[in-house]
């Protein structure tokens, strides 16, 4: 991983370098810092390894991975089972972003042949001949982050993403194979076998808890090798209570369906995506393997609508345009109740800020991701992005990408909880092989 700062680097290899004006400044500070009695050694050489594992816990994943160098026991931390368990009870959540250039609507990875990127966790270099890369972006520091993808191979793209995972599937027609991928770990495994139906591009959804993974893959199928048609939907779920399904769970989809977004959204037992031509929502219920449709509000007047999940709720975000009515155009976001027919309009981009965004958009349209409290607009063709903080009512703009400035390409985005330990996948041991 490599974060963007103007005075340091910090690649997965878990070194950094500081230039001459940050090393003097660094070694200024810590010479004061330690010269105080509050950081005498033998002080602080006395506190607790226990209450020292507790503290290295709620570190951002790039300091964590800087304080590795520290010594062999901390470096050890990512194959220590008391550390990740520890982990895994009491280390925050964090928000994240993962994007990924994206060229046409269906091709989502820009493969290059820098053989200096390092994806894995335990710090190996990457010995492939080419690697996708990722970008993971930090809404609370406004920071940006590298990160390779050597591992996965080609003809495959990035669909959805949860609980640190992110499934990738096959670009070729037919059956979809899939992984599952820890980018930070850099493990890598595969859905086996590939799903009954041959698709195309089909809508793929994923939700993983603790003790369970769901996997749903619907629309674009198959019904002669130059036709594709939504009509059916088919799930992959294994839990830790010993029950499992592989993709022997199949639905009908509703008639005229439309999953031209290719994205799902995860809420509360449901998968969502949009539905075109009117719009409307599509739902599918996990529990009770069934689809219905949602009547999205204003229907008749979105643009560009989006779907994303933002602290449990589904939320719906698109521009309105309603040029026969004395109504401003405007960006509204609204909100589906616990009764889940009934949308409530909850938010609005102030109109000044509208009429920038509206401006620099010019009818291309733009793509939404949620995640926690934060909801990223990214303007397609452009590289750029607004960011609106949910809890703070703050709308702002997200500097560009550093690793993606003017090179002709978009991003597109998922949300992205880094995870130093994702254990669910060790059900998958009794179905799949090493890939």
């Amino acid at each position: 991983m490599e974060g963007f700062h103007p005075s340091m680097t910090s690649p997965f290899a878990y070194t950094f370098t500081l230039t001459g004006d940050s090393c003097n400044n660094l070694s200024n500070a810590t010479t004061s810092s330690f010269n105080t009695p509050w950081m005498n050694s033998r002080i602080w050489s006395k506190l607790p390894q226990r209450l020292i594992d507790r503290i290295l816990v709620f570190l951002p994943l790039p300091a964590f991975f800087r304080a590795r160098c520290v010594c062999k026991r901390w470096y050890g931390f990512l194959y220590n089972n008391t550390f990740l368990e520890l982990y895994l009870q009491v280390s925050p959540r964090r928000h994240w972003f993962m994007f990924f250039k994206n060229k046409t609507c269906k091709s989502y990875i820009y493969k290059n042949n820098n053989n200096n990127n390092v994806c894995s966790g335990s710090g190996h270099g990457s010995g492939a001949s080419s690697s996708c890369e990722g970008y993971l972006f930090d809404p609370y520091d406004i920071a940006w982050y590298r990160i390779s993808f050597a591992l996965v191979p080609s003809g495959f793209s990035p669909a959805s993403s949860s609980s640190g995972l992110l499934c990738w599937v096959s670009d070729e027609a037919g059956p979809k194979t899939m992984l599952l991928c820890n980018p930070i770990l850099g493990s890598l495994t595969q859905l086996l076998p590939p799903t009954l139906r041959p698709r195309l591009f089909p809508s793929i959804g994923l939700t993983i808890t603790p003790t369970c993974i769901n996997v749903t893959v619907a629309g674009d199928d198959m019904i002669s090798p130059y036709a594709v048609k939504n009509l059916t939907s088919e799930t992959f779920h294994i839990d830790g209570g010993g029950f499992y399904s592989i993709w022997g769970t199949t639905s009908s989809l509703p008639r005229l369906s439309s999953l031209e977004s290719g994205r799902m959204v995860h809420a509360e037992g449901k998968f969502y995506c949009m539905n075109c031509s009117p719009f409307s929502v599509l739902a599918y219920d996990i529990s009770s393997n069934t689809w219905f449709k949602i009547q999205a509000p204003m229907r008749r007047f979105l643009r560009s609508p989006n779907l994303v999940e933002c602290e449990g709720k589904l939320l719906l975000v698109a521009a309105v345009e309603k040029s026969k009515l004395n109504v401003p155009k405007s960006l509204r976001v609204w909100s589906l109740q616990s009764c889940g027919t009934m949308w409530v309009e909850s938010e609005r981009m102030p109109q000044q800020l509208y009429v920038q965004f509206s401006d620099l958009e010019s009818g291309n349209g733009f793509e939404c991701v949620g995640h926690g409290e934060f909801i990223v607009i990214m303007i397609r063709g452009t590289d750029k992005a607004l960011l609106f903080d949910i809890s703070k009512k703050r709308w702002q703009w997200i500097p560009p990408c550093p690793y993606t400035a003017n090179d002709g390409f978009e991003l597109h985005g998922f949300a992205y909880e880094p995870r130093l330990a994702t254990p669910v996948t060790a059900l998958l041991d009794q179905l799949v092989l090493p890939f």
